[in-house]
């Protein structure tokens, strides 16, 4: 009986729904810091004489930087403890330095100046993102996790409406939104600080509001006495197959310089090439520093994070497919612009920042629906219907010609965005070693991020030799993605707590 009072005494508190908001209200501000960078990087560039090729290059920083950056926070935020606690050292500086990069980047005058603030952007932005998702599974016990991530979910939705929509608002309140070659107008400009003054005060106040559990408190929530650096003392594993994918990074690059393919294949090849050196300079180093807990823990992933990456891979290739060509085809499907020049394509081309600013409207409004679907059909069912959802919105944006009627394919992405940004991460927690959170969840930013390399060094490509002159089948693509990750989620099982806690 004394044993069992222990374990009860040792369950971690579930919060309150103010103390699910102050978990989660940073987001908020890193959300419209991100829309804004959605919606206005490319202008910019074009605005400082970036040509339309060079775009895709160019906004290859957010991949690159979330890729690198996102695993390596996660594995020191899982060993930080201090004043200010253990994520919330990476929030306050991530904010600091990505409002100082929206300020910048407005204001440069040249071009590669303004590449350099996005990649500080970029950086800050997955400096203070990578950490909230663990904070989420730090602060509340496993039956709490859907309506955590869930309030996550609406920050996110309605920071990116906040943010899709800024510059148009200012414009509204009577702020130029033009301005003369190679200035950005002052709309944009104003929307910016507005990100930055939001992303300060959001994640300040999450910062200031929050007590996090100490790494003894954690352990006792867990019914162990391990320590919050045991991590480090855990045998590590050096995978063998590095060779394999130095020769998959090689060949790609010599095919790329023979057949004359796209440039933006080098990037691809390089990334294998240096995936694939990485893993061999760790083994035959027998490193322990960070760089070989993120290659040994990626060898170790538990079964559920595998199966879900599957479901990842396929469902962001579904969605960078439709961010990069909704504007071609909404313009010419139901503007009949394909002129850039002229007013029909610009009309068009606002009335994408609507839709867009519509669906992350339902995905907040959808964020505290599916953990109620998720009690009666489970969390992985859950998010194959969300999946669905945005497969047959998907289609609708390929059948669909009216503007108006251009709204309810939106509803259906919205579903699945919302879906999209919290079942994954339900399930996952719940099979994670609490002490891993971190590293962990920046590992499984991979499978977000891999799929965007995919589609920019290879989908331009694909348009050219199947889809010439007819970008809306890019959303037939798109859709089948969707379903492909769907059939994914149904072999993803849960509920099975990860070994070690």
């Amino acid at each position: 009986m004394t044993a069992q009072l222990a374990r009860v005494a040792s369950q971690k508190p579930r919060q309150g729904f103010w103390g699910l908001w102050n978990v989660s209200f940073g987001y908020f501000g890193i959300q419209i810091a991100f829309a804004l960078q959605n919606a206005n990087v490319s202008r910019i560039f074009q605005s400082l004489g970036s040509e339309i090729d060079d775009l895709a290059f160019l906004w290859i920083a957010g991949p690159v930087t979330g890729l690198i950056i996102q695993p390596l926070i996660g594995y020191h935020s899982d060993r930080t403890w201090g004043r200010l606690g253990r994520r919330r050292p990476y929030f306050l500086a991530g904010a600091v330095l990505a409002a100082l990069a929206l300020i910048g980047l407005p204001n440069t005058g040249m071009l590669l100046l303004a590449a350099a603030f996005l990649w500080m952007l970029d950086a800050s932005l997955n400096v203070a993102m990578e950490p909230f998702r663990a904070f989420a599974g730090d602060m509340t016990p496993d039956d709490q996790r859907a309506q955590a991530f869930a309030f996550q979910t609406c920050f996110i939705g309605a920071g990116a409406v906040l943010g899709s929509l800024a510059p148009a608002l200012f414009n509204w309140l009577g702020i130029a939104n033009v301005a003369s070659e190679g200035v950005i107008p002052p709309s944009v400009r104003y929307s910016f600080y507005l990100g930055a003054a939001a992303m300060v005060l959001s994640v300040g106040w999450t910062v200031l509001r929050v007590r996090e559990y100490s790494p003894e408190e954690m352990a006792a929530f867990n019914g162990s006495t391990v320590q919050a650096d045991a991590a480090q003392h855990e045998p590590l594993v050096y995978p063998r197959i590095g060779p394999f994918w130095v020769i998959a990074g090689v060949v790609l690059l010599a095919l790329v310089a023979s057949l004359g393919l796209d440039k933006q294949l080098y990037v691809l090849g390089s990334g294998l090439a240096v995936f694939g050196l990485m893993q061999i300079g760790v083994r035959a180093t027998s490193a322990k520093g960070a760089l070989a807990h993120i290659v040994s823990d990626l060898a170790q992933m538990p079964v559920q994070m595998r199966q879900l990456a599957f479901a990842q891979f396929f469902t962001w290739i579904g969605f960078f497919i439709v961010w990069i060509y909704t504007t071609p085809v909404v313009t010419a499907q139901a503007f009949g612009a394909t002129d850039t020049s002229s007013a029909a394509f610009n009309e068009g081309a606002d009335w994408v920042g609507v839709m867009f600013a519509f669906y992350n409207g339902v995905a907040a409004l959808a964020a505290f629906l599916l953990p109620l679907l998720a009690r009666r059909i489970g969390n992985a069912a859950t998010h194959a219907v969300g999946l669905l959802c945005g497969a047959s919105g998907f289609i609708g944006l390929l059948l669909v010609r009216d503007p108006d009627l251009l709204l309810l394919p939106m509803v259906g992405m919205g579903i699945a965005w919302a879906s999209v940004l919290s079942m994954p991460y339900v399930i996952l927690t719940r099979v994670l070693p609490p002490r891993k959170f971190g590293i962990y969840i920046g590992i499984f930013n991979f499978f977000i991020v891999i799929p965007q390399l995919v589609v920019a060094t290879l989908m331009g490509g694909v348009m050219r030799s199947f889809f010439p002159g007819e970008p809306r089948w890019t959303m037939l693509v798109a859709a089948l993605m969707m379903a492909m990750a769907a059939a994914a989620m149904m072999l993803v099982k849960e509920n099975t707590r990860a070994s070690g806690e």
